[in-house]
């Protein structure tokens, strides 16, 4: 039987499973922490391992210093009249704390049930390499692979990627690709695989209350004095209504409703909606009138308070007036909304909103604004072929409600069209205890991967 190339690298890869969870098992025993100081030398150790490991794959690479933490590029060798696809990941894992509450060490991979368990098994070490092991298997079957791919791996993701944005600004012919692939989020559910085509994006904010200059008697000046915690309440419930439509003058004048293709598709997803309150525990759920759960989680902008303080914290009681009040809160922003234009509509209903006696300070904080993908991209068509090949079912496409601001930063910068293609699951405890992925799922990522590569270079030809 004459195998084809993409038959041939599927072989190698299915007949390299075990040395490929090894590889990754290695990768995941190093506590690469980026926003702990006392991780900085096993930082440099990942880093190092991805240099080492695309150095014996062959590809060109580099290890670039920033005033963080190091970025690893690599590339293959340009293929004429091809494509250039992006692989985007890093390589940085979240603390592993609370430590008590793993069933097994977080930098000691173990298999339970098909799953592996350690701290960045699917955030985002065993998703990045997902696509490293493909290329892997393309070369080793002596083949070419049919369009050039770089790796842009970072380690600062999980604490902002602080130093990514200067790199790009400055590196935009080295990047330059038609598509960006970035494996970092879920699929749907088990057993259904999706592409992501949009995010919400984001505008956070601190705002701090200050009324008299020391914490007062509650019982002495209660009822004169105005209480910043009181004030705080009240200008955080003035800013969404009963409904779930946030107040803030033009808030929704540049909002991008969905299209009518999309509520079908959303419709149409296997979504549980009782299951759903199960599992969160809750009897009921609340949102933004006249749209359903699904829309209000990826198409609609939405307001939460994240954090709240002021007053006596600790045990029994204390009849005080506080001095001061602060509260951290996010809008989750949907595509056309500006963040720039929200802050100032924000500050100045904020200004009219305070009561005698009390000061404020807006602290702006990160934003990034959201972002839809065409359906109709070719890129995002060949992805759905290479997925199938590897899942064995066609991806839906789904948005998502968090946000990723490097995905805008890429299209933005580089002019390209993202490609979120994630193999993991929503319970995969990412920044949680117990972060799993599921090993399955690892080797369907990577013949995805290796196919996507023979549907993108096939997308010039057609």
């Amino acid at each position: 039987m004459t195998f084809s190339c993409l038959d041939q690298v599927l072989e190698f890869a299915e007949q390299s499973q075990d040395r490929f969870e090894a590889d990754l098992a290695e990768l995941l025993r190093i506590p690469s922490v980026s926003a702990d100081p006392k991780f900085r030398n096993d930082i440099r150790k990942a880093a190092d391992w991805l240099v080492e490991h695309f150095g014996k794959l062959g590809l060109k690479t580099e290890l670039i210093q920033t005033a963080g933490h190091p970025i690893v590029y690599a590339e293959s060798p340009p293929v004429p009249d091809a494509p250039v696809a992006l692989v985007y990941g890093h390589y940085d894992v979240q603390p592993p704390d609370p430590l008590d509450l793993w069933i097994s060490p977080p930098f000691e991979p173990t298999v339970r049930d098909g799953n592996l368990y350690a701290r960045g098994a699917t955030d985002d070490k065993g998703q990045m390499l997902t696509h490293v092991k493909s290329v892997e298997s393309w070369l080793a079957t002596g083949k070419q692979l049919p369009l050039q791919v770089k790796f842009l791996i970072e380690g600062e993701e999980e604490v902002g990627s602080e130093h990514l944005e200067n790199f790009l600004s400055g590196n935009a012919d080295k990047l330059a690709c038609d598509c960006v692939v970035v494996s970092d989020t879920s699929q749907f559910a088990r057993g259904v695989p999706a592409i992501t085509y949009g995010l919400r994006g984001i505008a956070y904010y601190e705002i701090r209350l200050t009324g008299p200059n020391r914490d007062l008697h509650s019982g002495v000046f209660g009822g004169a004095v105005t209480n910043p915690v009181n004030a705080l309440n009240r200008i955080l419930a003035a800013l969404i209504d009963e409904t779930g439509r946030i107040q803030v003058p033009g808030f929704y004048d540049d909002v991008a409703p969905l299209s009518e293709q999309e509520q079908a598709e959303f419709r149409a997803l296997p979504f549980d909606e009782a299951a759903f309150q199960r599992d969160l525990d809750v009897e009921g759920l609340t949102g933004e009138s006249g749209f359903t759960t699904l829309e209000r989680r990826w198409g609609r902008p939405s307001f939460d308070v994240n954090g709240i303080w002021g007053g006596y914290q600790g045990e029994g009681e204390k009849t005080v007036l506080p001095g001061k009040a602060a509260a951290k809160f996010s809008f989750r922003l949907v595509p056309d909304q500006d963040p720039d234009a929200i802050t100032a509509s924000l500050r100045e209903m904020l200004q009219r909103l305070l009561p005698p006696g009390i000061r404020m300070e807006l602290i702006e904080s990160h934003r990034a604004p959201g972002i839809v993908f065409p359906l109709e991209s070719v890129y995002l068509q060949a992805a759905a072929e290479a997925i199938e090949q590897g899942f064995g079912r066609r991806p839906v496409f789904i948005r998502e409600g968090g946000s990723i601001p490097i995905v805008s930063t890429f299209a933005r910068r580089l002019g390209a069209d993202v490609l979120l293609l994630g193999w993991g699951q929503n319970d995969d405890n990412l920044h949680s205890p117990n972060e799993k992925f599921s090993l399955a799922d690892f080797h369907r990522g990577i013949a995805a991967s290796a196919a996507l590569w023979d549907r993108l270079a096939a997308v010039c030809h057609e």
